[in-house]
């Protein structure tokens, strides 16, 4: 016997899968508790198939349920899209965009521009994620990356934001008790091995070669907490230091150690009106003095 599913039934296991319990289903649906359990056991005995698993952690959804409910999440998008073209009177610019790029980048650039402009378009969805390299690009896991580098591939398509420098900081609490006559002297925080070519990481072995950190980190928004909370000095791009960010600059890093902010996408993405946009608002929205670059 085929069923034919019907939206109440999307909605309802889409409701179950964003839940994970039967009483915050219903709370999403408007109806009771009951009436959710009835439901869903009504529609896998139509369906034939297990939709869900009961465990301690919750309702976990089956495969199927998983691949029914991203389903029912790509029709209540294109719903709202609607919606608002209706009440806007327009087209209305929707889809997802995947968008990748490092922690700092995120914290201190990204997500203020995001503030500004995403409002505009409530049927675009993005998706957010960090990491340091290109793989996401080129194994098609994102649509468009923010980088910092002095040589992007050159099978992407791009616009140059600006140019970071670097500088030496610390926070005024930290300033306050060190002795400031000799850097070297001075407890340190820097990226580990994870970052091994950072220009902060170059520039420091080049300057002060004796200089073993005191603290290590992963990322260099942990490089900048750290300093922040007073336990060191640190550099950091200029995007991440200055009064704003809590921090007093105690030293310039040489021009020759600046890197290039780049907004980049896949030639192939150049025909996605979603992608087309957000890489145009991102472009006017993020600044850092001189811009330039290759036509996207």
């Amino acid at each position: 016997m085929h069923y034919r599913l019907e939206h109440a039934d999307l909605s309802l296991i889409l409701a179950l899968v964003r839940g994970r319990s039967l009483a915050r289903a219903a709370g999403l649906l408007k109806v009771d508790v009951s009436t959710v359990f009835r439901s869903v056991r009504r529609l896998e005995a139509a369906l034939g198939r297990q939709l869900f698993e009961k465990s301690r952690a919750g309702y976990l959804p089956t495969s199927l349920a998983q691949s029914l409910a991203e389903q029912a999440e790509r029709a209540e998008q294109a719903l709202e899209a609607a919606c608002v073209s209706l009440e806007q009177g327009g087209e209305v610019i929707s889809g997802t965009v995947r968008l990748t790029c490092t922690a700092s980048v995120l914290h201190v650039l990204l997500l203020p521009a995001l503030a500004r402009f995403m409002p505009a378009y409530p049927a675009l969805t993005l998706e957010l994620s960090t990491s340091n390299d290109f793989a996401n690009l080129n194994r098609r896991d994102a649509d468009i990356a923010l980088r910092l580098t002095d040589s992007p591939p050159e099978h992407l398509v791009g616009r140059c934001l600006g140019t970071v420098s670097y500088r030496v900081c610390a926070s005024p609490a930290y300033l306050s008790t060190a002795a400031l006559g000799d850097l070297e002297r001075l407890a340190w925080i820097a990226p580990d091995d994870f970052l091994p070519d950072h220009p902060s990481v170059s520039w420091r072995r080049q300057r002060f070669p004796g200089v073993v950190p005191n603290y290590r980190c992963n990322s260099m928004l942990s490089v900048a907490e750290l300093a922040r909370a007073g336990l060191g000095i640190a550099v950091l791009p200029d995007f991440m230091s200055g009064e704003q960010q809590g921090l007093q600059s105690l030293a310039d890093v040489p021009p020759s150690y600046d890197t290039a902010l780049w907004l980049l996408t896949r030639p192939d993405c150049r025909a996605l009106r979603s992608v087309v946009t957000l890489f145009d608002e991102l472009a006017r929205a993020i600044r850092l003095g001189h811009a330039g670059g290759i036509p996207a």
